[in-house]
């Protein structure tokens, strides 16, 4: 009884749990990033993406950080600073998710905390504040798996691609905002890409179709080309903005698991 009741809600609970064998602590890639925004196509500034273990709550965790920060003539025009940084635990299920977003004139700070309880339910509290004034601060329970921004990109480098046809997909839940709405994996098939540390690779092409009204292109929120083999590195990120899209290009790596 003693046992029990000194386990934490997340230890007592079993779902959404999914083996890593995709990264480990210590990796750190580094990006140049390029926009594009109607005619506008140009190298835009740099970007990183690191993990590291860390302790959340008292619960084992990877700490995953993500920077985004333009500069030169794309920063003059449409200047993006965001931080997104996502706990998860070592079953990569999300404990919690921080994005700092300074894009134009505007400052965003968002934030989504999971709590695991006992049988299915997971609650998620989110929050928003835009400019100073609070947008929301409610919490959402669903019975469902659910993943945001960041540990999204835990989640699809450790899906088994093996045997998949372009057109094949994966379905999990995505919180966007404080709603949770339908996210689907979509398998593209594999080509090869050359990225910015002068290498080619052989790479699997996902994109991630996020029904949710608030991203203008549905069927392509998210792009992402994996590393076709055990590291499922990502060399080239898409991310859509308000206003264009931001590209990330592998420019260096380091801490690799394989």
């Amino acid at each position: 009884m003693l046992f029990v009741l000194l386990l934490s809600p997340a230890a007592m609970n079993g779902q959404c749990k999914i083996e890593n064998n995709a990264f480990v602590s210590g990796e750190k890639i580094v990006y140049d990033l390029y926009f594009s925004f109607g005619i506008l196509n140009a190298r835009a500034g740099k970007g990183s993406l690191s993990v590291t273990d860390a302790n959340y709550r008292g619960v084992n965790a990877y700490k995953t950080v993500m920077t985004l920060n333009t500069s030169g003539l794309v920063g003059n025009i449409y200047s993006v600073n965001d931080t997104l940084t996502s706990f998860v635990d070592k079953d990569l299920r999300p404990l919690l998710f921080t994005k700092e977003a300074a894009e134009a004139k505007d400052y965003s700070v968002e934030r989504q905390a999971y709590t695991y309880h006992e049988g299915n339910e997971v609650s998620i509290r989110a929050l928003r504040t835009w400019n100073g004034e609070e947008r929301f601060d409610e919490t959402v329970t669903t019975d469902k798996c659910t993943y945001d921004y960041l540990s999204v990109l835990s989640y699809v480098r450790n899906i088994d691609y093996t045997g998949m046809q372009p057109g094949d997909r994966t379905f999990i839940q995505f919180i966007s905002g404080r709603r949770p709405v339908q996210m689907f994996v979509n398998y593209m098939g594999t080509s090869s890409i050359k990225a910015n540390n002068g290498k080619r690779y052989e790479v699997i092409d996902i994109t991630m179709t996020i029904q949710d009204d608030a991203f203008t292109n549905q069927k392509e929120a998210l792009k992402a080309s994996l590393t076709n083999d055990e590291n499922r590195l990502p060399v080239v990120i898409d991310t859509h903005l308000k206003k264009g899209v931001v590209r990330a290009v592998l420019k260096d790596v380091s801490g690799l698991r394989h």
